[in-house]
């Protein structure tokens, strides 16, 4: 029995295979706690976005406008035929039905003045805002005759006007609207389980709707959080944004015109214009309202870095560093001659796995940049000082020392380019691989006892 475990034992110390192998199996094993650490990440990100969520709750979410929309019922009748039991015959009867029509705006002006901030909740942060908006333009009435729409079938008294928001809580001010050249009207909110919320004013007046030209103004102060967006509804839409906040991303249907952005570290500004033949929707709709947030145009406040983001994609290279670094230790083992214990090769693999967790706890309260180089050198020494005393002289040591830098100097470069990152990786593998052959060409594969 003795003697099968020294042979086991010499086979292990003087075997390719057998250290081949059992690195292999230790690079599986270390897969492991590798999983842990990305759930960890995974965990983190989640809870900071159930703390940005909080805020924004609190503070108010992103904001998406329409309007504002001209609504005036109509009524119509259609006749009914109805068998009469007593009289044996068909009895027509006259049914009364009532419905709408929404007529949006001729043109629309839209200028926001935005004032983002980013707010903090232990170590999270969440951008949000508040934007002082004023909003102008005109209603143009359409020939309803167009729509077998008659005068008399229009309930003006009925008339209102609406202004939908997905944000209502975060409203700041009495919103009231200025119709025409008569008093402001107040608008009121009208729940219903749309995402957009209502406001909608009282009656209005009979004689302002029928003229031809209705202007309109209304001013609205609303905090938000995360984007500020609007729905083209003018015939004709201007839109004008300017903020403090230096990261901003044009989001939605519509883009800002060419050479109305203007982006600096004090904020930026932005343009755009939508024709109506730019979308596709009218500007009349009968009996129903359908859903235009699909052509909703504007900003997204965002906060450039994303910590829990680059430690993932970081953590997604953890493989890699794992089985090279344990290929270079494999590497100096079979030329050096030198015994490393499979327990040496599982403390060196550990330590590696550590690193992640480094990262994501000190990149937590500092910069990205600061984490990687805290927890990179940290890495680096331990492995290189381990090294020192497993291989009894300073030249293995400080080959693992510099092949460590590179390679995590390697994927911080991956990490920060976005368009090139795979094209700089397969450089990069390629000629790491190239290395790796030159290194072992050498080796006398056949000495296996």
């Amino acid at each position: 029995m003795e003697k099968q475990k020294s042979k086991f034992g010499n086979w292990l110390k003087t075997s390719i295979t057998a250290r081949m192998l059992v690195v292999g199996i230790l690079i599986l094993v270390l897969l492991i706690p590798l999983s842990f650490v990305q759930d960890l990440i995974n965990e983190r990100s989640k809870r900071q976005e159930e703390v940005i969520t909080e805020i924004n709750n609190k503070w108010g979410n992103d904001i998406l406008l329409s309007g504002p929309i001209l609504k005036i019922p109509y009524i119509y009748y259609t006749e009914e035929t109805h068998y009469n039991k007593t009289t044996k015959e068909q009895d027509i009867e006259k049914v009364k039905h009532e419905e709408a029509i929404f007529i949006l705006p001729e043109n629309l002006a839209i200028n926001s003045n935005v004032d983002a901030k980013a707010l903090e909740r232990s170590i999270y942060k969440s951008v949000v805002f508040t934007t002082d908006l004023t909003v102008g333009g005109n209603f143009t009435l359409p020939d309803l005759a167009k729509e077998d729409i008659t005068e008399d079938q229009l309930q003006w008294e009925k008339a209102s006007l609406i202004l939908k928001t997905s944000n209502l809580k975060g409203i700041r001010n009495q919103v009231e609207i200025k119709l025409g050249e008569k008093e402001k009207l107040s608008l009121l909110p009208k729940y219903n389980k749309a995402y957009l919320k209502t406001l909608q004013s009282n009656t209005l007046n009979v004689i302002d709707l029928k003229e031809k030209t209705i202007p309109f103004q209304f001013n609205l102060q609303i905090n938000g959080s995360e984007s500020l967006k609007f729905i083209p509804v003018g015939k004709s839409t201007t839109a004008n944004m300017q903020s403090n906040w230096a990261s901003p991303s044009f989001d939605g249907h519509f883009l800002p015109e060419d050479g109305s952005r203007e982006i600096s570290e004090n904020g930026f500004k932005a343009s755009w214009k939508i024709l109506q033949i730019n979308r596709q929707f009218e500007q009349l709709f009968i009996k129903k309202l359908p859903n235009l947030n699909e052509f909703a145009f504007g900003t997204n406040f965002i906060i450039p870095v994303d910590e829990y983001q680059k430690n993932e994609r970081t953590a997604k290279y953890g493989f890699l560093v794992i089985g090279l670094t344990l290929l270079v230790f494999l590497l100096i083992q079979i030329v050096s001659k030198i015994y490393i214990h499979p327990f040496q090769y599982l403390m060196i693999g550990l330590a590696l796995v550590m690193f992640y967790t480094l990262l994501l706890s000190i990149s937590e309260h500092s910069s990205f940049l600061k984490a990687y180089l805290i927890a990179g050198t940290a890495v680096v020494l331990l492995i290189g000082i381990y090294a020192r005393f497993i291989f009894k002289n300073i030249k293995f040591p400080l080959l693992i020392f510099i092949s460590l830098t590179a390679i995590y100097g390697f994927i911080y470069v991956i990490i920060q380019l976005e368009n090139y990152a795979l094209l700089i990786g397969s450089i990069g593998l390629f000629l790491i691989l190239a290395s790796v052959m030159f290194a072992s060409r050498k080796i006398d594969w056949n000495n296996e006892q």
